[in-house]
Order: structure tokens, then C-alpha cells, then sequence
């Protein structure tokens, strides 16, 4: 398993961490915490991009003693959290294009190298447009010299930040800006689109995870593995964002937890383009139980909430159903 401790109860950690060494307690539930992502940011309510920042930077500041860099892409979390002249990062941050973050978080890593600083580590961050999309070239050339750099990817499967269009990670049948609810096939299309994780795996890079905000603990777990390892390294966050899924802001962890319950989202583990681990299912949900609560799928139900959609739906659980199996998400699949 990625972590040798689960916590399956809803809400804090607190009793479960009282239970523990700890060195072994959550992050953030010490007081030593580094509070990289702090007050003043905009993010929305309910923003699970800023919440899965938090927890891996954080992580990753616990990791390496502070000693840390962090370049990040255009998009949603870089505006949130930077409105000039204000930030809300507390740590060594720079900002420079959409898609370039993986090459500036190279170049940073090549100077200190240069310099005969081997301490300093670089960690590289974006959205799924800047990642998947804008700067997936710079990931890749990243990932293929195998620069010393961790790059995590919060993966709101769309455009927020300018209007909530269509990106490379948008799933199939979604509607957005620019896959509207129109025509015979309404939404996203279907065979469009990649799964990143999937590819940084075919770059045998020496860690890939992905994670979801429903899991924190998972979360800081992997980004403090990755730490230990030199090379390029990988992590997939999936973040749930209420405005461009029309998803309520209180439930932003249950949305999250469904989509790794139902398949849509698969959370596992590579090394060296392996896989060496996957979150199991508990009690696998079929895939109308994560759809319902978003109005980006609301073109596939009626009023009361039936199906109206069945085809889409039947291809959206097969697509669910091809994950659990390719990733050995359920025990029996392993």
C-alpha cells in the first residue's frame, strides 16, 4: 500500500492522530506546520484546489526541512493566490507563463545544480490546463531528461480560471463553455482528451501517483514519498471544483470520494513505469451516484433525477468499469 495508515472516518483527523507516534501524524496536525498556502487567497468556497495545495506543499515542506522551491503555472491557483501586489504563499514561489512552469522548475533545478547545491529541492505545479494541455510538451521533455523535479497536477478537469472550457483532462459527456448541451451528443465527447498519469507512467519516470481531495492523509503520504526519490516524479491530484461541476461547496469531499469509489478516477502508484500499488474500493458505486451530484451531467437526467441518457451513462460505466480493471481497484480485480 502507499501508506501504512488509513483513515477511513468522516471530518478530522484528530482522534486518529492522537492514536499515533508523531512522527507518524498527519502534517496538518502539527503545529509545526508550514502554512505554505495562508490567508488572503480568493479561491472560491469550497475550492478543492486550494485544499489539495495546502496539503502538498505542506507535505512537501515537512519533507524537505523547508528547504524548497515552487514554480507554478498560469491558472486558477496562481491568480487565487497572487492578486498583485498580494500573496498567500510563505514559501519560495515564482510564477512566469501557462505552460512553461515544468521548464522554468528545470531551469531552477539545472542552476542549483550548477551551483553544487544538491539540498535545495524544486517542485513544480499547475492545473490540468497548463499541465495536460498548454504545458504538456515542457512535462514531457521534464519527464524525458528526468530532471530532479516533482511536479504535482490539480486536475479541476477544465479551464476554470477563464470560464470553465474544455480541457485535455474534461471527461466524456461533461458540459462546458465549449461543450455545450446541444446536438446528439451533448457535452464532452467521448475519445477526446488523455489521462496524464497514464502517459508520465509511459516515461518510466522513477514515481508516479495520483490522489483525490477526498483522501488528504493519501495525499501527504505520496508527496512525502516522492520526496525520497531523485529524478522526475509525478503526482495527479484530483480537485474538485463546485463552480465548473455545479456541484454544491459543501460537498466538495463527497464529490471527490465518489468519483475514486465509483472508478471514474482511478488512485494508484508507478515506479520506473510500474505499478506498484492502488487504493482499493471499498464498496464499489455505480457511476449515476457521482453524476447526479453535478450540474455538468444534469443533460443526462430528467426532472426527478432518472436517467434519461441511458447510453451515455452505460458508456460512462464502462469507462468506470475498464479503470477498475486496468488498475486492480477492486480485490477481486487485483
Amino acid at each position: 500500500m502507499q501508506q501504512r495508515i488509513k483513515y477511513y472516518q468522516v471530518g478530522s483527523f484528530v482522534v486518529g492522530n492522537r492514536l499515533l507516534d508523531p512522527e507518524q501524524r498527519s502534517v496538518q496536525a502539527s503545529a509545526d506546520r508550514s502554512n505554505t498556502l495562508t490567508s488572503g487567497h480568493r479561491a472560491c468556497q469550497g475550492c478543492g484546489e486550494a485544499l489539495g495545495a495546502r496539503y502538498a506543499l505542506d507535505a512537501a515542506m515537512r519533507a524537505t526541512g523547508g528547504d524548497m522551491v515552487v514554480a507554478n503555472a498560469t491558472g486558477c491557483l496562481e491568480v487565487f493566490s497572487t492578486p498583485y501586489p498580494e500573496s498567500a504563499w510563505t514559501l519560495p514561489w515564482i510564477h512566469s507563463l501557462f505552460g512553461n512552469a515544468p521548464s522554468v522548475a528545470s531551469g531552477i533545478a539545472a542552476a542549483l545544480r550548477a551551483k553544487g547545491n544538491t539540498h535545495t529541492r524544486v517542485v513544480g505545479q499547475g492545473g490540468d490546463g497548463g499541465t495536460v494541455d498548454i504545458g504538456f510538451g515542457a512535462l514531457s521533455g521534464m519527464f524525458e531528461r528526468n530532471d530532479d523535479v516533482l511536479y504535482v497536477c490539480y486536475d479541476n478537469e477544465a479551464y476554470m480560471n477563464t470560464g470553465v472550457q474544455r480541457s485535455g483532462a474534461t471527461p466524456p459527456a461533461a458540459r462546458t463553455m465549449t461543450t455545450q448541451v446541444v446536438g446528439d451528443a451533448p457535452g464532452n465527447e467521448f475519445g477526446q482528451g488523455k489521462f496524464a498519469p497514464a502517459i508520465a507512467v509511459a516515461h518510466e519516470i522513477p514515481y508516479v501517483a495520483t490522489a483525490t481531495v477526498a483522501d488528504l492523509r493519501d495525499i501527504e503520504a505520496k508527496i512525502e514519498k516522492a520526496m525520497t526519490f531523485r529524478g522526475a516524479r509525478y503526482v495527479h491530484i484530483l480537485v474538485t471544483c463546485p463552480l465548473g461541476w455545479g456541484c454544491d461547496s459543501s460537498r466538495t469531499i463527497e464529490v471527490a470520494r465518489l468519483a475514486q469509489e465509483t472508478g471514474m478516477f482511478p488512485v494508484f502508484e508507478a515506479e520506473h513505469g510500474v505499478v506498484t500499488g492502488s487504493s482499493k474500493i471499498r464498496r464499489q458505486r455505480p457511476v449515476v451516484d457521482y453524476l447526479r451530484l453535478q450540474k455538468r451531467y444534469a443533460h443526462l437526467f430528467g426532472p426527478d433525477g432518472e436517467v434519461v441518457a441511458e447510453d451515455v451513462v452505460a458508456r460512462l460505466q464502462a469507462r468506470a468499469d475498464r479503470n477498475i480493471a486496468r488498475y486492480g481497484l477492486l480485490e477481486e480485480a487485483a
